[in-house]
């Protein structure tokens, strides 16, 4: 295996494994060993490990305990928060040992701090995405297979990853024309185990649902929640998707002199081969490489491509600084992870940059307005008490100084939050965005920290405004507009007139449908349950009653009805105690 081919027997000219080191034998040995461990994941080996991994840190209580729902109140004594932050330890070293699903959908839950409390999403922030690497045979194997020339597309690489996460491994090449690489390969059982566990997860998602109180299930689509998750997830390993957005994202940055994308040298679907940044991450860079006015420049271009980038519907989920690079030479800023990059409808970017407007104006009113173009309310919701809450966070938001924890991010965060409180129903999408967009504030503020992320953000205030209103005028929306307008008009007169005949010949009718909530519908059931129960536990104690007030005589004569009467009694009992424990279990809950 390639694997046992020490790095210290090669030439010196050379750094690392060429193809014609990688036999065929090698590659078959390793694609058998794939084959094997893809085999291995099943449902039923999949679901036997998360019971047991529950258990064994004392989590598998969650799945079917509702009191724990308790402590998702926003009112928790000091004892509550110690509980949940246990809790949050435990679940960040269940996910960490089920492998990628799980750490993704813990880095998901993290965005998530409308659904899930402060203390376990605090511990959850620090989930390792850090996993011990593969074996290169492993990586080898689909190197060979999905990329036109093999192993043959490379002078050398290295088979000592630089990178080794969760769903990838990273490692470090040079092209057959002497250019530099770095090359992404996408682990071999990955998708299998989403898959498989996805499956899972969804069935436990669902009765999670249930056992959600009326006005939070409105509110909370868990498994919408989930669906989104996987939908992300299956893109991030598709390497033809993370290639697009870097290409995409590339033309957006023309603009800008001081940050860029790599370039995409090759791509097959689990396989990125890309240009090699030498240099640091944002937060390793030496202090004195860049002078205050380059990182003055670095930040504004970061900045306003934000804004470009959210005025146009894309964002990216997860700008912080160990994404971003600075090029040892050109000293340039390079987004090198490009897996988590998401769209936003127009309706809601619209609304969040009127929001943002009349937050920094102190127009409250106006802003709790665009707000509910955000959000979205529920029957629970109750509208005035919603614009409340809303007018009184608002006021924090207004002047935000550098550094402070009223930023814009954390303004999402807490509309997502208010908006759960009062039922209603929150896009998915939103939360990620919000977490990226604090992510960008810190990478700002960790560039230059001397400069307001704020004050340069809104000098884009003119572009947003003139992109916004040039994609609400363009001319498929007038084209639109233009010929709704000429149904409109064209059909009326003849809509009138059918209206007038039927009330000429009273025959105008209205249909009224009303539609009774699924939770209203289980709810009458428990009751009539409960009823009927009742109904027999009284019948059953007076027949009970009836046949044992016969007399001794009748009794010892008939000995069955003296054992009939006893039955019917303890049963009577034994339903009252039934009905009486689902009273008062229920009140708790």
């Amino acid at each position: 295996m390639v694997t046992a081919t020490p790095v210290e027997k090669l030439s010196e000219k050379r750094r690392g494994v060429t193809g014609e080191e990688f036999s065929a034998a090698d590659k078959k040995r390793a694609q058998l060993a794939i084959q094997k461990m893809r085999e291995g994941i099943t449902k039923g080996k999949r679901y036997r490990a998360m019971v047991r991994t529950f258990a064994k840190h004392g989590l598998l209580h969650l799945l079917r305990d509702r009191k724990m729902f308790r402590l998702f109140r926003r009112n928790r004594n000091k004892e509550e928060e110690e509980q949940l932050h246990n809790i949050g330890r435990r679940l960040r070293l269940v996910f960490e040992e089920l492998g990628p699903t799980f750490i993704k959908l813990g880095q998901v839950l993290v965005t998530r701090q409308e659904l899930i409390p402060e203390p376990i999403t605090t511990e959850l922030a620090e989930l390792l995405d850090e996993v011990p690497p593969m074996p290169f045979s492993f990586m080898a194997a689909i190197l060979d297979d999905e990329l036109p020339e093999g192993l043959d597309t490379f002078e050398w690489i290295d088979p000592e990853p630089i990178g080794s996460a969760s769903l990838a491994q990273v490692y470090r090449a040079r092209l057959k024309d002497g250019r530099q690489c770095a090359v992404k390969v996408v682990r071999p059982m990955v998708d299998k185990l989403f898959q498989t566990d996805i499956a899972i997860i969804r069935k436990l998602v669902k009765r999670v649902q249930k056992l959600l109180p009326p006005a939070l299930a409105a509110s909370a689509d868990l498994p919408g929640l989930i669906n989104d998750y996987y939908s992300s997830s299956t893109n991030e390993l598709d390497m033809r998707i993370e290639a697009r957005n870097m290409n995409d994202h590339r033309e957006i940055m023309e603009e800008f002199e001081t940050i860029d994308v790599p370039q995409v040298y090759a791509v097959a679907e689990h396989v990125l081969v890309m240009e090699f940044v030498d240099g640091w991450n944002l937060k390793e860079f030496p202090v004195d490489l860049l002078s205050f006015e380059e990182r003055f420049e670095r930040m504004t271009d970061l900045a306003h491509y934000y804004i470009k980038t959210f005025s146009q519907g894309f964002y990216h989920a997860d700008p912080h600084g160990s994404n971003i690079m600075i090029d040892r030479h050109s000293k340039k800023a390079f987004a090198i992870d490009w897996g988590m990059v998401g769209r936003m409808d127009s309706l809601h970017t619209e609304a969040i940059f009127r929001m943002l407007l009349h937050t920094r104006l102190n127009q409250a009113e106006d802003a709790a307005e665009a707000t509910l173009d955000i959000v979205q309310p529920t029957p629970y919701t109750d509208p005035v008490h919603l614009k409340d809450q809303l007018r009184s966070m608002f006021i924090h938001y207004v002047n935000s100084e550098q550094a402070s924890k009223y930023n814009w991010g954390h303004l999402v965060i807490q509309i997502i939050t208010i908006g759960m409180l009062n039922s209603c129903r929150i896009p998915n999408g939103l939360a990620l965005w919000a977490k990226g967009f604090t992510a960008a504030e810190g990478t700002a503020r960790w560039l230059c920290p001397e400069i307001s992320y704020h004050t340069v953000v809104e000098s884009a205030d003119v572009q947003m405004l003139r992109r916004w209103l040039s994609r609400r005028f363009n001319f498929r929306a007038n084209a639109s507009l233009i010929t709704e307008a000429g149904k409109l008009v064209g059909t009326l007169p003849r809509r009138i007139n059918k209206i007038l005949e039927k009330l000429a010949w009273n025959d105008l009718k209205l249909i009224v449908e009303n539609r009774v909530d699924d939770h209203l519908i289980h709810k009458i059931n428990k009751m009539v349950n409960r009823v009927t129960l009742a109904v027999m536990a009284g019948g059953l104690f007076t027949g009970a009653s009836i046949l044992l007030s016969f007399g001794t005589e009748i009794l010892n004569a008939i000995p069955s009805l003296r054992w009939l009467g006893t039955g019917m009694l303890w049963g009577s009992s034994a339903l009252s105690v039934y009905l009486i424990w689902r009273v008062i279990r229920s009140k708790r809950a």
